[in-house]
């Protein structure tokens, strides 16, 4: 992803060096106050306790916040070869690391050293020492960042903090529609989302990032693909749409569903969307604790790839492959191709692009090749910073506690 946060070459160089190195700075510096405007609301709902029931949908917020500084200290402050950027030596950095500013912090923070079940039993320090914990890292960012360089792999690290807080922010919020958190926060706009199609020539496609600017590693890798003419939703699907399906009885028929995606259904007590209820003939859902009458305008959210599929197979559709979406989003805009209220669950299995190599932070992309669906877009609760037509998420086929829909094309 194409960072959102780099500056046209300024002369000389010091004052361009200073130039983005005070916008990353600011970008840092307010996405702190968010993540910790948002801790505030988690403090004020759940106690100074701060527990949420285990679940493989959750994480412990005190145990995030102190994850997030870890991560900003492992990879600028204990990093010695961060000049080099997405080459770094991992091995070798490891070898050379300096100890945590936090005692144990490696044994309680580091994602790929501590299960996610194991996280509930573990003695985390309480908030005011997390919070006093996550200030001191970032101070000794911000003055590490001042002396850097405004190249590519001189900022590597510093844009890899701000996107990995970035995601865990909306992490944060979904995670408060799960538990019925009150949130300050807008959905999406309540706007006539259209239902016709686009109508696209297709042709010859480069999937992928060429690599300027700050990249994922599963972006690298652009390649030539080729693509049939097709026929894609201008918007995402409404639940003015979706609803119909729905109220036909779509949940209890198999022949709308894949083998996995019935196998899920029958798993679930309910046959209707997440957070959606019928009363009186009247939809409802729940946004953030709160039942509200259910606009049938908006996309249709909170949905599994399962329920994505079932509706195509109702509706005589399909889901885009990822290369559709990416093409319609980058050509297509000034058609009128709308994106970014939802992430768009699509039909292509999440692996890596021709000649992959993990960047350093090895476990953002390589566990995960393991047959799950990419997402394309945005969501709502999107950072603008995250907001990529290349960016590539992946969740498993049965999450729906992520702000995810979808879009169909003709078959």
């Amino acid at each position: 992803m194409k960072s959102t946060f780099a500056v046209v070459a300024m002369s000389p160089a010091v004052a361009q060096r200073q130039a983005d190195s005070a916008q990353l700075a600011a970008a840092l510096t307010a996405g702190r106050t968010a993540l910790l405007r948002l801790f505030d609301a988690y403090r004020t709902a759940l106690g100074a306790a701060l527990r949420v029931p285990f679940s493989s949908e959750l994480n412990l917020p005190l145990w995030e916040l102190g994850h997030l500084g870890w991560f900003e200290e492992h990879w600028i402050a204990r990093n010695a070869f961060r000049a080099h950027g997405a080459a770094v030596d991992v091995e070798a950095m490891l070898a050379t690391q300096p100890a945590s500013s936090l005692s144990a912090a490696d044994q309680l923070y580091d994602s790929s050293r501590v299960p996610h079940a194991s996280r509930w039993q573990l003695p985390l320090p309480d908030a005011a020492r997390t919070v006093d914990y996550l200030a001191r890292v970032r101070e000794g960012t911000l003055i590490r960042l001042r002396s850097e360089g405004s190249s590519d792999a001189a900022l590597y690290f510093y844009r890899l903090i701000l996107f990995h807080e970035a995601m865990h922010r909306e992490a944060w919020i979904y995670m408060a529609q799960t538990l019925g958190v009150g949130l300050d926060i807008a959905g999406p706009a309540c706007r006539d989302y259209p239902d016709d199609d686009l109508a696209l020539a297709g042709g010859v496609w480069r999937l992928g990032s060429s690599g300027a600017g700050f990249c994922f590693d599963n972006e690298l890798g652009a390649h030539a693909v080729d693509l049939d003419p097709f026929a894609i939703d201008r918007a995402v699907v409404s639940w003015q749409r979706y609803l119909p399906f729905v109220e036909s009885g779509g949940y209890d028929e198999p022949r709308w569903w894949s083998p996995a995606g019935w196998a899920w259904r029958q798993s679930q007590g309910q046959a209707q969307p997440r957070y959606l209820r019928r009363s009186a003939g009247e939809w409802h859902v729940q946004r953030f604790g709160q039942w509200q009458a259910l606009e049938a305008r908006l996309p249709a959210m909170n949905l599994t790839q399962h329920e994505a599929e079932a509706w195509c197979r109702w509706a005589g559709r399909r889901l885009p492959s990822e290369a559709e979406w990416e093409f319609a989003a980058s050509t297509a805009t000034g058609a009128g191709f709308c994106w970014g209220d939802v992430w768009e669950w699509t039909s292509s299995p999440f692996k890596p692009y021709p000649g992959f190599v993990a960047h350093p932070y090895r476990d953002y992309s390589a566990p995960w090749f393991d047959g799950r669906p990419v997402l394309r877009g945005a969501s709502f609760a999107t950072d603008p910073g995250m907001r990529h037509p290349r960016y590539r998420n992946f969740f498993t086929a049965e999450r729906n506690d992520i702000f995810s829909g979808f879009r169909s094309c003709a078959l």
